[in-house]
């Protein structure tokens, strides 16, 4: 199903009867403001995502991220055998 011109003249109508003709510039501005925050929301999401891939600058291959450091499961693990018995006198 196409668009043709006297079916967004048929809309345009509609528009101006549901809205009023003096309400439908600030409609439109909000809608515009609404379109350009989405947009900046978008390129904000898609320069995110492009530092993760990292480059090495002297053979531009791809270096995968550290893993980062082993963590002991619990404390209990953590100070096993660390335990000294105390020293008699």
């Amino acid at each position: 199903m196409r668009l043709e011109g006297w079916h967004i003249v048929i809309i345009i109508v509609i528009a101006i009867l549901l809205f009023g003709a003096p309400k439908l510039p600030g409609l439109a501005r909000s809608v515009g403001q609404s379109l350009r925050i989405f947009k900046s929301e978008v390129r904000q999401l898609k320069e995110e995502d492009v530092p993760s891939a990292k480059t090495d600058p002297g053979t531009g291959a791809v270096v995968p991220p550290a893993a980062p450091a082993p963590t002991p499961a619990s404390r209990r693990e953590a100070s096993y055998g660390s335990y000294e018995a105390p020293k008699e006198p």
